[in-house]
């Protein structure tokens, strides 16, 4: 768990910055193999939320990694976005998930 402090300057802090921590968060999260961040990155991607532009394909990728790390609401949510995606969308974020691996990043589960 992390404390953050609210000070009299970080109340300044604009909401593109703040927005762009918390995926940022979310992704060191996701390096140390937390379904839970990558599925929050699935989210974001899928909805276009917390500062991140609506992408199915990395919304896709990060809900494929969420999964095969044991995240059982992030295959429904995989399966959900894949009946809005072409073939070649889903074979681009199933080549992704499987680079962001072959990066050094966490294996799946």
């Amino acid at each position: 768990m992390h404390i953050i402090a609210i000070t009299p300057q970080a109340k300044n802090v604009s909401r593109e910055t703040s927005t762009e921590g918390v995926l940022g968060a979310w992704l060191a999260a996701a390096n140390r193999g937390q379904a839970g961040a990558c599925f929050d990155l699935g989210v974001a991607f899928s909805t276009g939320s917390n500062g991140a532009t609506c992408d199915m394909i990395e919304a896709h990728k990060w809900f494929n990694l969420a999964a095969a790390r044991g995240h059982e609401e992030a295959a429904y949510c995989r399966a959900d976005i894949s009946d809005e995606m072409t073939a070649r969308e889903i074979a681009e974020a199933q080549r992704r998930a499987r680079q962001w691996l072959a990066e050094g990043r966490q294996r799946a589960a």
